[in-house]
């Protein structure tokens, strides 16, 4: 994520969503789809996963309630969902049990 000349993340630069905004915004549907919608992996409870969804989109449009996380694991989280490579080895998965 870029940040701007006051040091915070900006999801736009030039007015048009980044590759890593709809990275996230990908993620988070897929999460979705998978867990809440298909539940087609019980690894991880349908809360469990419309929650993350709703961080990865809090973070791809920028929202100040997301600015504790560090946007470069959510995206290397969101490379692992989307290619389903043990998505749950990275310190932002819900932790079970």
């Amino acid at each position: 994520m870029e940040r701007n000349e006051s040091g915070t993340r900006s999801a736009r630069a030039t007015g048009e969503p980044s590759a890593y905004c709809s990275l996230l915004l990908q993620a988070a549907g897929i999460l979705r789809l998978r867990y809440v919608q298909c539940r087609r992996d019980t690894t991880l409870s349908p809360a469990a996963a419309d929650e993350l969804a709703t961080v990865f989109e809090g973070i791809a449009l920028n929202h100040s309630d997301f600015d504790q996380i560090d946007p470069n694991e959510a995206i290397a989280l969101a490379h692992r969902l989307i290619d389903d490579d043990h998505p749950e080895l990275s310190g932002m998965w819900p932790r079970t049990g």
